[in-house]
């Protein structure tokens, strides 16, 4: 992915200083956790399929997060290479989210990014790195452990940039689906229906975050040629391994359709590909679409 060179974002937040459990690995061993317990471990985090908004309690029917006390964050060191990554591609994400909602009539409010190590309090919350990048409406703030990106590359078979890239313009998603309404929307269904229901909705709100996701990489190639050989198939790759199936089946060696909040891995590459085929933000209605 071409990346180096191109703007940095001024709304990323470097809270890993005050991080509470220190550096390395989500599953390290200051935490007791084991290779041989990876899937209990992850079994409520995005990784492993569970929406972290729904671990966080936001979408549990349970009311409107409060306020939350944060500690300081700084700006990330310019000598950071992943986070200069990070500052750039949400950068990116800016400057076509900004030109996306021009182009339907509205104004696009930037979201921060925050880096942290091991736990960090939300408005929606405690996050912790076990439960992967997630984002948070109370406070429109996506998060973030960048150790998820080694365990993209060595426990889940999703390695480079441009996957790693498909991260944060999945969380961004979440945010632009924020803005629109849809989480609200999403929100306000779910004490009225089954869990079931539940899962099926949140499939579509996560599928939708996909298909944005694509959005972002065709507008993206389109006005930067981010683009290198070997980076959709990256991509591509990266939405399989973390399909319900695909992670399920690892994890258990059964697959349970009814629990499933991401969505198939099969779903998840199709959607991602509408969204990087079209470049249209009309083409990611999942919530009408018969056919996922």
């Amino acid at each position: 992915m071409k990346w180096e060179g191109n703007r940095e974002s001024d709304n990323v937040e470097d809270a890993r200083a005050g991080g509470g459990r220190g550096g390395g690995l989500p599953f390290g061993g200051g935490r007791g956790i084991g290779l041989g317990t990876i899937a209990v471990a992850l079994v409520a985090g995005w990784i492993f399929g569970i929406n972290p908004l729904t671990v966080l309690g936001l979408l549990s029917g349970g009311g409107q997060p409060g306020a939350v006390q944060q500690a300081p964050a700084t700006k990330p060191p310019a000598d950071d290479q992943m986070a200069r990554f990070v500052s750039t591609v949400l950068a990116d994400t800016e400057d076509v989210w900004r030109e996306q909602f021009k182009a339907l009539g509205g104004t696009y409010r930037e979201p921060k990014l925050r880096l942290f190590r091991g736990a960090e309090p939300t408005a929606c919350g405690r996050g912790e790195a076990a439960m992967g990048p997630f984002y948070c409406p109370g406070d429109q703030k996506v998060y973030i452990d960048l150790s998820f990106y080694e365990t993209m590359r060595t426990r889940l078979g999703a390695p480079g940039d441009f996957a790693q890239a498909y991260v944060i313009a999945h969380e961004v998603g979440h945010h632009v689906q924020n803005l629109m309404g849809i989480t609200n929307k999403v929100d306000s269904a779910r004490g009225r229906v089954s869990a079931a229901q539940q899962n099926a909705l949140s499939v579509r709100l996560e599928l939708q975050a996909d298909c944005f996701a694509g959005v972002w990489a065709h507008h993206a190639q389109a006005a930067r040629q981010i683009l290198e050989e070997g980076d959709v198939e990256e991509a591509l790759n990266a939405a399989s391994q973390i399909g319900d199936d695909t992670l399920q089946r690892k994890s258990q060696g059964t697959v349970q359709p009814e629990t499933f909040t991401h969505g198939t891995s099969t779903q998840r590459v199709t959607w991602f590909k509408r969204g990087l085929s079209t470049g249209s933000v009309q083409q990611c209605n999942t919530f009408e679409a018969r056919q996922l």
